[in-house]
């Protein structure tokens, strides 16, 4: 493989933000790069030389308070996340430079939609009531629903939505999605809503999935009326990000039975706190984050960034170009870091 060098001839410098562990698969990237393995306390120091910097910590905002800062402050060419969400990576210093930035998108979309597809059919088959009343041995015959028919809302249009309308429509339920302008004939989702405009898909859906990105048009779009104009008998499903939610307003839905249950895989506050009433609510399914981590997904996020470090060392275009005006992969060219592997 060719070796990558910086302007001044010497190997690229990457910082990578590990938190507790270190990733492995890393001896290809280590072989022709300065590798930095550090915490957040050492980051901003890193990232100051940094020509690359690899985000394996994405639970952690330090990168944020990381950046330099100040006129001609020399930033990384290339920021890299192992996560599809980058939320926390839309701080002002990366969306204003010319860092280029990636995601990991692609690793989590199948994981997710099987997830997804186990929560509605958990939900129809009321499978855990089955488990608290085994747990309480107690027999109690109950009759479930049909999934067969049933109207599924997929917000969020990216590969993670189009996977969870994939699975839900192989299993007969009829899917539409929400994203960001409204279309019809998709080849997966049929009917594509406009997410400004719910109103009507909300008070059809049986199932509510959320799988779209953090953005300030998505923060809290599942408020007290979203919630108002959904089925007492609908789901609510996120897989996407907590704050897609507004949860006190979630919290009283769900006691007032103003709709049938929710299953929550992402929060506001995470880890969930021990006192939220969410854990408590027999209509609620509470997950820690885990949807999309199925057994191997660590090494599957290393090779995606490997992949991208040999695209960057030979000046190809990297993979998964999040724009940072939208905040996720747009659909526009791949993009060149500049002043590597040219």
């Amino acid at each position: 493989m060719q070796q990558p060098s910086t302007a001044a001839g010497a190997p690229p410098v990457v910082a990578v933000l590990t938190g507790d562990v270190e990733p492995s698969g890393m001896a290809d990237v280590e072989s022709r790069a300065d590798v930095r393995y550090v915490r957040a306390p050492d980051l901003a120091a890193a990232v100051s030389e940094a020509d690359a910097v690899f985000v394996w910590d994405f639970l952690s905002d330090a990168l944020a308070a990381a950046w330099p800062e100040g006129d001609g402050a020399r930033t990384p060419r290339w920021v890299h996340i192992a996560s599809a969400g980058v939320d926390r990576m839309m701080f002002q210093g990366l969306i204003e430079s010319d860092t280029v930035l990636t995601n990991s998108r692609g690793v989590f979309d199948e994981p997710i939609a099987e997830y997804v597809l186990g929560l509605v059919l958990s939900f129809a088959k009321d499978l855990h009531g089955t488990v608290r009343l085994q747990a309480e041995r107690r027999w109690r015959h109950r009759e479930t629903e049909r999934v067969t028919g049933r109207r599924a809302l997929v917000v969020g249009t990216g590969p993670i939505g189009r996977a969870v309308a994939r699975r839900l429509a192989a299993c007969g339920l009829r899917v539409s999605g929400a994203g960001r302008t409204a279309r019809t004939g998709d080849p997966d989702f049929g009917d594509v809503h406009a997410a400004d405009d719910l109103a009507g898909p909300l008070a059809e859906a049986d199932y509510v999935v959320l799988a779209a990105p953090l953005t300030p048009r998505t923060r809290g779009m599942i408020d007290a009326a979203a919630l108002a104009r959904m089925r007492p008998s609908a789901r609510l499903i996120n897989v996407g990000r907590g704050a897609l939610v507004v949860q006190d307003d979630l919290v009283a839905a769900l006691r007032d039975g103003r709709i049938a249950g929710a299953a929550l895989d992402v929060f506001e506050e995470e880890p969930l706190p021990e006192k939220s009433p969410l854990w408590d609510l027999p209509n609620v399914i509470v997950s820690p984050h885990m949807s999309g981590d199925t057994v191997g997904w660590r090494d599957e996020l290393v090779e995606l960034f490997v992949e991208n470090f040999d695209r960057f060392a030979t000046g190809r275009p990297l993979r998964n170009v999040v724009d940072k005006r939208l905040g996720y992969v747009g659909t526009g060219a791949p993009r060149r870091p500049e002043g590597v592997g040219r």
